[in-house]
């Protein structure tokens, strides 16, 4: 196999070479799937975690400001542990609410019932503001369709669907953030915790 320097890599990748690609898959691929499988994670997972990974790199490289200030590789399998590891505490967060979920009903405090309801409803409000694209990608991944799939549906190409998945799913959380229900909520609950404390 042909070696490249990391000069060359971003060259190729600016360029949008994709024999640079299908080089960088063979080449640190296993290295993202053994961090991926250490975590609990799945062969598919690491796929996903490393399409991800490029897709970020990318939209860095684009950039014209950017240099690397380290190893090309060091950096790329820093971009997919973040990614994963913000995987992993999304299905934590919801494990914790379906086992919540599954308390009976008189076990549940009525203030976190109240507060549920609200961010429902602000999730809502927030996800009917997204364009008619980014809300039918993100229902059909929450459906579990795949990337793929989506694209084949939807006529887009696989790149584009993740790449506007990223994008849909960052709009939607910091619009979250800035709703001004849940920066009540959020004040609420810091102020419960420090009277407890």
């Amino acid at each position: 196999m042909k070696e490249y320097t990391d000069t060359e890599i971003i060259e190729c990748l600016r360029n949008r070479q994709s024999y640079v690609v299908h080089y960088l898959s063979d080449r640190y691929m296993p290295m993202i799937r053994l961090m991926v499988y250490q975590k609990g994670g799945t062969s598919d997972d690491a796929h996903d975690i490393f399409q991800d990974g490029l897709i970020i790199m990318l939209e860095k490289l684009d950039n014209k400001e950017f240099s690397l200030t380290c190893k090309f590789k060091t950096f790329l399998y820093s971009v997919c542990e973040h990614l994963w590891k913000t995987v992993l505490d999304k299905r934590q967060a919801a494990s914790n609410y379906l086992s919540k979920r599954d308390e009976p009903e008189n076990e549940k405090d009525i203030t976190e019932m109240i507060d549920h309801q609200m961010y429902e409803k602000i999730f809502h409000d927030v996800f009917e503001t997204l364009d008619p694209i980014s809300k039918k990608i993100l229902t059909l991944y929450w459906q579990e369709v795949s990337p793929q799939e989506i694209a084949d549906r939807l006529g887009y190409t696989y790149g584009y669907v993740r790449k506007k998945k990223c994008e849909a799913q960052s709009e939607l959380t910091e619009k979250v953030k800035r709703h001004p229900g849940y920066k009540q909520i959020r004040s609420t609950e810091i102020a419960a915790r420090e009277v407890v404390h």
